[in-house]
């Protein structure tokens, strides 16, 4: 199996909510949408994609009970060149709804980092410092 991610699925209780948080207020182009589900396409390539399902109707097709809540043991990573590039970030997510958990500061392994959730609190870290990383911008 080679190492790639097509898709990064996200299970939300709030569907038009999230969907708002990633197209208005990220500014994230819909590729795809289809009732309940949105697909985000992630880089220029196209080669893999955000997208949304209702969390019940997610957790019913994966074949899981939908009462997980609290930390996930996942988040997700959006590497940039510049801690005055994390703080524009941070303060980009802020104002477009997210929850900031973790306020940008520098890290033990050298870098600088923040963290904030989405509103539906999936995690996502903004970070620099990683140059063996690759860059989301």
């Amino acid at each position: 199996m080679k190492p790639h991610i097509a898709l990064i699925s996200l299970g939300v209780k709030d569907f038009e909510r999230a969907k708002r948080f990633y197209n208005e207020g990220l500014g994230w182009p819909i590729q795809q949408e289809q009732g309940d589900w949105a697909c985000f396409s992630l880089g220029d390539d196209g080669s893999s994609a955000l997208t949304l399902y209702p969390w019940d109707d997610f957790a019913a097709e994966a074949g899981l009970r939908p009462d997980g809540s609290g930390f996930r043991g996942v988040a997700f990573a959006y590497n940039v060149h510049s801690e005055e590039r994390v703080d524009e970030v941070i303060a980009e997510v802020e104002r477009a709804g997210a929850t900031i958990t973790k306020a940008p500061k520098r890290t033990p392994w050298g870098g600088y980092s923040a963290y904030f959730t989405d509103p539906e609190g999936h995690l996502w870290e903004v970070a620099t410092g990683a140059s063996s990383l690759p860059f989301s911008e």
